[in-house]
Parts: C-alpha cells; structure tokens; sequence
C-alpha cells in the first residue's frame, strides 16, 4: 500500500474517539519494528521524522526511499503516513519536494502574524499536492533533537486562527513536554484543551511528548478531540536498555567481536513492545 496523507485516518479517529500513534523513525530497524507492529494490530501508523533524524538517515530522498521500499517488501496493508515532525519552514518545503505524505511546521515560535503567514503558505501547497499538514500554536516543552520548547498553553483564539488556514490537524500546547516529565510536572491542562476543543470544532488535535503521561491522562485527552499522539523517548529509552543488558551480558563475541544484526535485535524487540502498548492504549488496534 502508498504512503497516504493523515487526513482520513485522523478524521476518523476524532469520530471514533481514539487516537492515532505517530512514531519517530531513526534508523532501518526502527522502521522496520514499527511498521511490523502496527501491521499485525492492523492499526494506521504515522511515521515522524525529525529534521535531524532526516539528516542522520542521509536526508529525506534516502528516508522516502526506506519506507516505500519497505511498504512493498513487507507488504505492509495497513495505512501509512510519513510526516516532519516539528518541521521548519525550509525543512517542510524539502520534505515536500523529497515525496513525505504529510509535515509539520512548527511556527509555535514566531509570533501569530508570522505563524499565520508561513502556515497559510504551506496549506496552500500541501492542498495542492495531497499531503496532510499539521501546524502548531503553543510551544511544547522540553528538548526533542535540538527543538526546545518552555511548555506554555495555547491561546484557544490563535489555535482557531491557525486552523481555520485549513490544517489537517492542530497540536496545542497544554503544559505537554518532549523527554522524560519531571517530578513535579503539574499535569495536562484540559481546561486549556477543552477551549482549544469548543474553538476548532472537529479538527483533530495532536498531543506531543506521549511519554511518561498517565494512562488516564491519555484517554481524557482523547475523550476531548486528542487524534494524534506523538511518542519517541520512551521508544528510545527501551531500545537503550534493551541494548545495554545484551552488551552486558557478553553474547555473540566469539572472538569476532558483535554482529549489529544481533547487536540491535533485543532494542528492535523492545520497540515493537512498546509501539503495540501504546497502539492498545490508544484504541487504534483493528481500526486500519
């Protein structure tokens, strides 16, 4: 099956009231895992590809290559989306150009006026060329690949300015961070999301730094117009101990030192765990 863009699988998910998982890609392997998982949950799947995940993988012809061979190798079924994550507005133009099925530029940090501007140009493109497109008001906090964020909360009235441009989809900012969440983080914010929710109407909404948040934080989140959830860190931070307890128990050394193939198999392994995991608990299992 072709990449698609995201639009119909996260119009549904807003109708059936669950969420779509998008999962950062770093490598073959990673894709592969995922891609894999989502197949035998028969769930829709977005990829996420950070700008500097793009440069990692020898840039985004190398990326669009990788998956669509892998879609037909693996003859993957279930529908696929390839998105920029957190994409500047040069790095949209190219993931564009290279063949993605969707993007996002992040204006969060220019003001409205110019957010507007550079986000009402891309629609326009993106309308032309099929492609889904997600814009974001509100910076979300943390540090993900070098885009940092202070965890602020949405204007609800910008986040209605910004999506009547015609977006596929919205990430708001309700007090979400990228990485690991703090002791003392204080929680989402639904008041903010349930204004953001009343002001844009039926357009699916996304919640960046999956990780780390509360199960029943999720499903609230949903039950308020959350369609797409984005998850990295935990993916790495069970494909890093995965890693590290294979290399600390000495296997596969036989003199030759490790293979990579069985080097990186146990993390492969800990990605599908936790991409199936989170496919559940977002409720997009047999949803393709």
């Amino acid at each position: 099956m072709p990449l698609v863009n995201a639009k119909e699988m996260l119009t549904k998910a807003k109708a059936g009231h669950y969420a779509v998982g998008q999962f950062n890609i770093n490598n073959l392997e990673w894709t592969k895992a995922i891609l894999l998982t989502a197949q035998e949950m028969n769930s829709p799947v977005i990829l996420g590809v950070s700008e500097g995940a793009g440069k990692y993988m020898c840039g985004y012809n190398t990326v669009v290559g990788m998956v669509n061979g892998m879609l037909e190798t693996l003859n993957i079924t279930v529908p696929v989306a390839l998105h920029l994550d957190h994409g500047s507005y040069e790095g949209a133009k190219a993931c564009i150009e290279a063949g993605f099925s969707s993007i996002m530029f992040d204006g969060s940090h220019y003001s409205i006026e110019e957010n507007i501007e550079k986000t009402k140009e891309l629609v326009a493109i993106c309308e032309e060329k099929g492609l889904s497109i997600e814009a974001e008001v509100g910076s979300i906090g943390g540090e993900e690949d070098g885009v940092v964020g202070a965890g602020e909360c949405a204007d609800p009235n910008e986040c209605k300015m910004i999506a009547d441009l015609g977006v596929t989809m919205l990430a708001a900012g309700i007090g979400n961070i990228h990485g690991k969440y703090p002791e003392n983080w204080a929680g989402l914010s639904f008041e903010t999301l349930a204004a953001v929710q009343e002001k844009t109407g039926t357009m699916p909404l996304v919640l960046h730094g999956g990780t780390g948040i509360p199960a029943d934080m999720i499903q609230k989140a949903i039950s308020l117009g959350v369609s797409k959830i984005n998850v990295n860190t935990e993916c790495q931070l069970a494909f890093q101990e995965a890693t590290r307890k294979y290399i600390e128990a000495g296997k596969d050394l036989e003199g030759k030192g490790f293979d990579p193939r069985k080097l990186l198999a146990p993390g492969v392994e800990a990605i599908k765990a936790t991409v199936k995991e989170k496919i559940e608990l977002f409720g997009s299992a047999n949803k393709a």
